[in-house]
């Protein structure tokens, strides 16, 4: 059996979903399919979910939601239309859009979840429908129903471990097609929750861990992941056939947008391959990723960057001989509710990199003082606009000289390079450089790792 999930792109219109239908009708063993919400109809049309968010925020702020509430359910309905569905399956979606404005808004994180939420659900109940209408035997299945608990902060909520064995045995015995909507699920009172955007693709990976699928095709918009994003180095045209998950993982996290690197530990722990495909090339094979391949000593997978971290650095005479150093900062950062990236350090110095969105001003300021009061360090910097370059392969560790190599090429290209940290696993190492010469260093990366 086969799960597969479709991503926005995919769902945007009524031709789209047609496509979806084809696909999933193509193969028999395709059974359980993940819908996103519509995604972008032509570059400067809007997302759903962007909509809903909107439509959230203007209930929050007691603006006027008709005009955003017309405009979501114009989506669905104008795709209902196309595909000749009817007008009661439109009522429906109007119906749920209505009876989530229409839940408290005392906790705006909630309110907020239960609204972007809507953007899926009502996208796998419209696609059950259009399943229906082709004479395919199709049903929608509730996340609620269906035990896709999750617990932790809206927007950035996590999975429920006993959510495997529910959806195990929520699933283990049915006909036909189940459409299941990805991104959210409930927490145990009752709440809505999300995951982070992207988060169909963990979706998808936990059902297909949780039903022990034979693979997890994840269909988007590109014929399979490159070793570099195309809008960067645009000359790029070879995809990578195989990869690990170890791969996928540095490499979506550093920015690799055509799979959320959170959906890679559900696979994991279920050893399910997935395999990264175009819903508007079906026929392209895409990329597999899987738990480990065949490897040629000195190759690199891939390249990513990622914009907008900060770093603190801290100085102190003798650091090495003050035992709990480290300890103190990370219980500060804790404290303070922030997660770290990277701590590279020396003798007497120590960097903690972390994501730029998630450090406000006001949590620097108290962090800067607390550090300053609770460690007496020498000095206290901290600088923003910092980006993260990833180089990925599982052949690096088997060859000398992979990072003299990066480091020679970015120093060509006039890059300063002002941190730099390698793995244990001597797979990938990260290079922390200035936002400003991101685009410019991933170009020298790539002449230097794939150029003739």
């Amino acid at each position: 059996m086969k799960v597969c999930k479709f991503g926005g792109s995919s769902l945007a219109d009524a031709k789209q979903l047609t496509k979806v239908i084809d696909i999933v009708l193509a193969d028999p063993a395709r059974r359980i399919v993940v819908v996103s919400a519509p995604g972008k109809r032509s570059k400067d049309d809007t997302k759903v979910t962007d909509m809903l968010i909107a439509l959230a925020q203007a209930a929050l702020e007691k603006a006027d939601v008709k005009p955003l509430y017309g405009a979501v359910l114009s989506r669905y309905a104008s795709i209902a239309k196309e595909l000749s569905l009817g007008d009661e399956i439109v009522a429906e979606i109007g119906e749920d859009l209505r009876s989530r404005l229409a839940t408290p808004m005392s906790d705006e994180g909630v309110f907020m979840d239960t609204l972007k939420a809507a953007g899926e659900d009502n996208s796998a109940k419209l696609a059950a429908v259009a399943f229906n209408a082709r004479g395919v035997k199709a049903r929608y299945a509730s996340p609620r129903e269906t035990g896709m608990l999750l617990e932790g902060e809206s927007g950035n909520a996590t999975l429920v471990d006993e959510s495997y064995r529910r959806l195990a045995r929520a699933f283990s015995d049915f006909d036909g097609i189940v459409v299941y909507p990805g991104f959210f699920g409930y927490r145990k009172d009752g709440t809505v929750a999300t995951f982070p955007r992207g988060g169909s693709d963990i979706t998808g990976s936990i059902l297909a861990a949780a039903v022990r699928a034979d693979v997890y095709e994840n269909f988007t918009d590109v014929d399979s992941v490159f070793p570099v994003d195309p809008r960067i180095v645009p000359e790029v045209s070879a995809g990578i056939g195989t990869m690990t998950y170890r791969e996928m993982r540095e490499l979506a996290y550093a920015g690799f947008g055509v799979f959320n690197d959170e959906a890679i530990a559900p696979a994991v722990q279920g050893r399910i391959p997935i395999n990264v495909r175009n819903t508007n090339h079906p026929s392209e094979p895409g990329t597999m990723i899987q738990q480990s391949r065949r490897v040629t000593p000195g190759v690199v997978t891939g390249i990513a960057a990622a914009a907008g971290f900060s770093n603190i650095i801290i100085d102190k005479y003798l650091m090495n001989r003050e035992i709990g150093f480290t300890r103190k900062v990370l219980a500060i950062l804790e404290e303070e509710g922030l997660a770290y990236e990277y701590i590279p350090s020396g003798v007497d110095s120590i960097s903690v990199l972390m994501r730029g969105d998630k450090f406000t001003p006001a949590q620097e300021k108290k962090v800067v003082a607390r550090v300053k009061r609770e460690l007496a360090p020498d000095s206290v910097i901290v600088t923003h606009g910092c980006s993260v370059l990833m180089v990925v392969g599982e052949g690096m560790a088997f060859c000398a000289g992979m990072l003299a190599k990066a480091i020679g090429a970015l120093a060509s290209h006039g890059i300063n390079i002002s941190m730099v940290s390698q793995g244990a696993s001597e797979i990938s190492f990260m290079i922390c450089i200035r936002d400003a010469d991101r685009v410019l260093a991933v170009r020298a990366l790539y002449e230097a790792f794939f150029g003739a």
